[in-house]
């Protein structure tokens, strides 16, 4: 992806969080385009992962009040989330110390990659 400029991420800023908005609200999916938005801005690894949790963090939350609102949330449902924290954090130890270790061009890369075999399983799901 190409990087943006200071100016050009300002404006993209309200269209990308519409964007990734009303495809979080029609789909339950929340990583585009934030995470390809975030990456064009030229954040270094430590903060595009800070970024990229905030706003997965804020979605995920917005999700779940509004799956609580409608019903759609019970609680079984509830704790077979909580139980996954404890491994996702552990995923997350994981990365940040893999992240630490790994040449930003190969990082941008690989996270380039993994968004697009990300989108391609969402496509093919």
């Amino acid at each position: 992806l190409p990087a943006l400029s200071p100016a050009a991420g300002r404006r993209l800023a309200l269209p990308a969080g519409l964007a990734t908005g009303l495809l979080s609200a029609a789909s339950g999916i929340f990583v585009f385009p934030s995470a390809p938005y975030l990456q064009a801005l030229g954040l270094g690894r430590a903060d595009l992962a800070q970024a990229l949790g905030l706003a997965f963090t804020v979605a995920t939350v917005a999700l779940a009040g509004s799956l609580a609102g409608g019903a759609g949330l019970a609680a079984a449902d509830l704790a077979w989330s909580a139980a996954g924290v404890l491994p996702a954090l552990d995923g997350m130890a994981l990365g940040a110390r893999l992240r630490d270790r790994l040449d930003p061009d190969l990082f941008r890369r690989l996270f380039l990659l993994a968004l697009g075999a990300t989108g391609l399983h969402l496509a093919l799901a």
